[in-house]
């Protein structure tokens, strides 16, 4: 692992990085616990507030709510490209998660509360987190509002969809069904083998300037966690090109040492 660290070290950027073998609780981490900004991870944690609100019977996945063209913004995801209709609180959570819609993200943040979620997040023990604004809202953006987390805490949402007990089996094993959908492959998982990207349930972010992923990989191998942060890149391609070279090299490292 620590030929991870010594490629990072070579990189431009301020980096985060945290790796576990959940079975034997083996760890490799760097500023894990700094605050980065969390870009469409923080999706992880609406999702999880989402089903927890539906375990407590607050909210229907089945509910419907009405999407208007004000409500539409841009950036990642379809909906905005589409006309007014109904959607499910179901549907919204797939769009959210399967192409990190900020749209549907918009429509769940409205539907619970953002200081409802941000209570489940505390909840959950996530110590870094804070949902802040809404997806592309450049106003709040330009004060100085932004949604952050760390690694450690990415990490330790997906140590819970894995084997937790803040949500049900079912909830957690439906978020990572849709998570193992993912259209945005071009990071932690790109150099692995593709016949293993249903096993890789993974959520990326980006904003200019930064890079974010965030997987759990159900292997052969073992079960394991890895979340790579990065900000004050030169581009996002460069950023990209970094990460998804860094998840080559766990996956080579986890081929060469676990049995």
């Amino acid at each position: 692992m620590k030929e991870i660290k010594r490629y990072i070290d070579t990189r431009i950027g301020d980096y985060s990085f945290y790796f576990e073998d959940i079975d034997s609780g083996y760890s490799y981490s760097l500023n894990e616990k700094a605050i980065m900004p969390s870009a469409s991870c923080i999706k992880v944690p609406i999702a999880m507030a989402l089903l927890k609100e539906v375990e407590n019977g607050s909210i229907n996945l089945d509910h419907k709510v009405f999407v208007n063209k004000e409500e539409m913004v841009e950036g990642s995801g379809i909906i905005h490209e589409l006309d007014e209709k109904d959607y499910s609180i179901r549907e919204l959570l797939a769009a959210m998660l399967i192409q990190s819609d900020n749209t549907a993200t918009n429509k769940i943040i409205d539907s619970l509360g953002m200081d409802k979620i941000n209570n489940y997040i505390k909840q959950m023990g996530l110590k870094d987190t804070l949902l802040k604004r809404k997806m592309m809202d450049l106003k709040a953006r330009e004060r100085g509002l932004e949604n952050i987390t760390s690694s450690l805490d990415l990490a330790n949402c997906f140590k819970e969809l894995h084997n937790g007990n803040y949500l049900s089996k079912n909830s957690r094993e439906y978020i990572v069904t849709i998570l193992r959908k993912s259209q945005n492959r071009d990071k932690l998982p790109f150099y692995m083998p593709e016949r293993e990207w249903k096993n890789i349930a993974n959520k990326t972010g980006s904003l200019s300037g930064i890079e974010n992923d965030a997987a759990l990989i159900n292997i052969d191998k073992g079960n394991f966690v890895f979340v790579v942060m990065a900000k004050s890149l030169p581009n996002n391609i460069y950023g990209i090109v970094t990460i998804s070279r860094v998840g080559k090299m766990m996956w080579d490292i986890i081929d060469r040492n676990w049995k």
